[in-house]
């Protein structure tokens, strides 16, 4: 990443006006993100959306390559990652009302700490994840696809940014002005929170999701909510509140069981086969992860990097400076297990990572409730990071996009990314208050209520270990237990509503291939107008919420 050529890609691909763009673009995807996260339970890859948003932009002004146009997309996106390590953890604090003790200055301190190591780890494993191994990528390549696939076109740009009007004026009919109701369909089922969501950021997501990921979520939002709660309240087995607090810790026992399926298949496994076939005198493929990779200089500034992100976590989280090492340390090891994630699926789980490594602190230190909660944001926006970005580096692969100057952009989009995030999260609670976060709340924030949950005590110890297990099996055996366990934890009506998303998106395909249209273009026209509603929505959602604090603060 130091030669000759890697500098002139430096030169001619991070041009001053995708600098500019990427980071108008940053702020606003950031900022959505944010509220995506929060409010959906979920975060959705914004990669597609960010390279044709940065591509339509750079027309404009007279730019047409695609190497600028994906470093511009990097510079958009990177912050979403930070905002998504950041939702999916701090709010949990709050839950637990540790209020006055998560304020601006700590979750600055999180974020900047996690993208530090983020960016590190990055650097070192850039070669090896993207150029010398067998993953996919699937959104890499979709991302790539998109950007080709749009070179031609003109009518892109107004598909995207048509759908971004008709969902932000939803928004605002539904939330400003009330002439809408936010849940619909509503039945009284006991224990069940049955309805449809008016959120067409909500259908969206469950139009751009994988057909296979949304039945799994499906299934696992029946079996819980209407199996375990509905079906075993009627039997008498349990009354509906030991029935939730079951439902609940299964959910959440089979997305931290998916993340130890991470660990199982897709690191140890290859790691021993990789072993054996060097063991046996057959050629291992690569030559490690850092060698050739970077130069004296760049391991150096690296370390600093690394250092600098320890002494926040020692003086300004308080952290011990062991825990400080360990932090530091399994950063690397997350990092490599989410490249591993987002290689072969898609999917980052990025606070699951920060669990685990949550759960190793706590066995051996003495750190706080609080500093637990640290500890996980930090990973998770370090794996958030790395995630986002080795599929950034597959798209720059097949593009020829120089990965010198991608890793720049990545860290422009991902240092300005932590500012505007801790400024939405802090907008946010400020505007609605901390008991706007919760899993019946305004705010759902799922990932962060396993977090408090984890931090704080499970409802059901069994019903936790028996999704624990079963989610590490269930992976292991390629079945996605992170939709299940999403669908057994989320309240129903979000489940429900997804599936109204993936139906849609069922119906869009039949009518497309009966009226004889092309798949490709359908196909690109679809995840356009979905990624534009999605983009609509949230970012209307981040203005009406910094609009009530700044009405709060004039009163």
């Amino acid at each position: 990443m130091s030669s000759t050529s890697d500098r002139a890609g430096l030169r001619g691909q991070l041009s001053l006006a995708g600098i500019l763009i990427g980071c108008i673009g940053c702020v606003i995807i950031t900022a959505s993100s944010v509220y995506t996260a929060l409010k959906m339970g979920s975060l959705p890859w914004p990669t597609i959306f960010t390279s044709i948003t940065a591509l339509v932009l750079l027309r404009a002004v007279g730019r047409t390559s695609l190497n600028e146009a994906n470093i511009t997309q990097v510079i958009m996106s990177a912050g979403s990652m930070v905002a998504g390590g950041l939702a999916f953890t701090i709010p949990g604090a709050w839950m637990l009302g540790l209020v006055d003790e998560v304020g601006w200055v700590e979750m600055l301190a999180v974020a900047l700490a996690g993208t530090l190591l983020g960016l590190v780890c990055t650097a070192l494993i850039q070669r090896h994840f993207v150029e010398e191994s067998d993953l996919e990528y699937p959104i890499g390549v979709a991302a790539a696809e998109t950007l080709l696939a749009s070179r031609a076109g003109g009518s892109t740009g107004k598909k995207l940014f048509g759908s971004m009007a008709i969902a932000g004026a939803w928004c605002v009919v539904r939330d400003v002005l009330g002439l809408m109701p936010s849940l619909v369909a509503q039945l009284p089922v006991p224990g069940v929170a049955f309805g449809i969501q008016m959120s067409p950021m909500r259908w969206a997501v469950g139009f751009l999701a994988g057909r296979r990921s949304i039945i799994y979520w499906a299934v696992g939002a029946v079996v819980g909510w209407f199996g375990i709660v509905t079906g075993g309240s009627m039997l008498g087995v349990w009354d509906v509140p030991t029935a939730q607090g079951i439902v609940s810790s299964l959910g959440m026992g089979l997305m931290m069981g998916s993340g130890a399926g991470v660990v199982v298949r897709d690191i140890a496994l290859p790691l021993v086969r990789g072993a054996r076939a060097s063991g046996s005198g057959r050629s291992a493929r690569g030559d490690g992860f850092i060698s050739r990779l970077i130069s004296r200089y760049d391991a150096g500034v690296l370390a600093l990097m690394a250092a600098s992100a320890a002494l926040v976590a020692c003086f300004v989280l308080g952290l011990s400076p062991l825990v400080a090492m360990v932090v530091v340390l399994l950063s690397f090891v997350c990092a490599i297990m989410s490249a591993q994630s987002v290689g072969q699926s898609g999917i980052d789980p990025m606070e699951i990572f920060g669990l685990i490594v949550l759960l190793f602190v706590a066995a051996f230190s003495e750190a706080t409730e609080v500093q637990l909660f640290f500890v996980a944001g930090v990973i998770a926006v370090a794996c958030g990071l790395a995630g986002d970005v080795m599929s950034d580096f597959k798209t720059g692969q097949i593009i020829g996009t120089s990965p010198r100057s991608m890793w720049f952009g990545q860290a422009i989009g991902a240092v300005l990314g932590t500012f505007v995030a801790v400024a939405v999260m802090v907008a946010l609670v400020t505007a609605y208050g901390p008991e706007a976060f919760g899993t019946d709340a305004l705010f759902v924030s799922a990932q962060a209520n396993v977090v408090a949950t984890m931090v704080s005590g499970i409802p059901s110890v069994p019903a936790f270990v028996i999704g624990l297990a079963a989610g590490a099996v269930l992976y292991v055996a390629g079945i996605p237990s992170m939709m299940i366990g999403l669908g057994v934890y989320l309240p129903f009506y979000m489940s429900i509503s997804t599936v109204l998303g993936a139906v849609v998106r069922w119906v869009y395909d039949r009518v497309c291939a009966a009226r004889g249209a092309d798949d490709e273009a359908a196909e690109e026209t679809g995840v356009v107008v979905a990624s534009g509603i999605l983009g609509g929505e949230s970012i209307v959602g981040v203005i009406v919420a910094l609009a009530t604090v700044a009405t709060g603060l004039m009163g």
